[in-house]
């Protein structure tokens, strides 16, 4: 988160959280005064990504002055609500569900619009696990498996190197929020049955464990999220669990995880000092297949954010020139 997370990943879903950025951090005053608006980078591609459009379209389009202010998500979302931060382009609402509610609740915080809400996140096979992949040679490992639940019945195809017999499945890192989730449902579906509970140290070794079975066209099973690189460049399989409710969920986590819609947020003092921006950012939404085209451009072309951005505002110019004014749009597209 993001990416992720991915996406990435970050940190604010919940796993997102503990992927914070580095960088300069929310500690910054002054932009108020200097008519520049300040956008948050928590820490994962695809706000950066966004980050990108949207200050491209500012700056171009309607002539403000832009910067990026980096840092953990908490720092961030502080900043936001300091006024340090004027517009936050991924907040991951239900990851950060206390802290936001309050943001708002309070008015500190406004939110504008939904960037996207069809977004995943759960435990992922490799599509080949199940429906095999004849272009190179391989047979379905578990033609039948379908849900979290069924995984119980295949040790074999996703066996623990470290202990034959039993199945691994790789959880998020130790010290993610979404990391107790897992435990959770590996009690209430019985996992720890016949599978292994395998905490990674990062994002990264997840990364690794996947890439290293998909191209030896190995079983793996582990926990990752949507919109990704690794979930735009992979063919993976989300598998299924119970639709999603609260109550069930509060007490087991034995149901899909709880929707997720992120958001743009603005501070409470935008709608006044730049009202043709938050006019702009009411309008902005994408999805996350439109997310994972820019993130795996990224990763194919190994382009930078800002290279991405401009890639993606070429190629969907019919989605992003529905946000703003035709003379607007004309000047982006002009300085594109």
């Amino acid at each position: 988160m993001k990416k992720l997370g991915i996406m990435l990943a970050a940190a604010s879903l919940i796993l997102l959280s503990a992927c914070g950025g580095s960088g300069e951090n929310s500690e910054r005053k002054g932009n108020k005064d200097s008519g520049t608006i300040v956008f948050a980078d928590a820490g994962w591609d695809s706000i950066r990504i966004h980050n990108g459009i949207a200050q491209t379209i500012i700056e171009e389009g309607l002539g403000h002055k832009t910067k990026v202010t980096a840092g953990s998500t908490s720092a961030t979302i502080q900043g936001l609500r300091r006024g340090d931060i004027d517009v936050y382009m991924e907040v991951w609402t239900d990851n950060i569900k206390d802290v936001y509610e309050d943001a708002v609740e309070s008015g500190d915080v406004e939110q504008v619009s939904t960037n996207f809400n069809d977004n995943d996140q759960g435990l992922y096979v490799p599509s080949y696990v199940i429906h095999g992949d004849k272009e190179r040679g391989i047979e379905p490992l578990a033609p039948d498996l379908k849900t979290v639940e069924d995984l119980k019945k295949y040790p074999e195809v996703f066996e623990d190197p470290e202990d034959p017999g039993r199945g691994r499945i790789i959880n998020a890192p130790s010290g993610w929020v979404v990391a107790e989730h897992i435990d959770a449902k590996f009690e209430a579906y019985g996992l720890d049955e016949t599978m292994n509970n395998f905490m990674p140290g990062s994002d990264s070794a997840i990364i690794a464990s996947l890439v290293d079975a998909y191209k030896a066209g190995e079983g793996w099973v582990g926990y990752y999220w949507s919109p990704t690189a690794i979930t735009a460049k992979y063919d993976l399989v989300l598998l299924e669990e119970p639709e999603y409710d609260e109550e069930t969920w509060e007490k087991t986590k034995a149901t899909k995880f709880p929707p997720n819609d992120v958001v743009v947020a603005v501070h409470k003092d935008m709608p006044e000092q730049a009202p043709e921006v938050v006019d702009f950012l009411k309008n902005y939404e994408t999805s996350s297949k439109l997310t994972e085209a820019a993130l795996k451009y990224m990763e194919d072309e190994d382009a930078s954010a800002e290279e991405a951005a401009v890639w993606w505002l070429k190629e969907h110019e019919d989605v992003w020139t529905k946000w703003v004014s035709d003379d607007v749009a004309q000047k982006v597209k002009d300085a594109l």
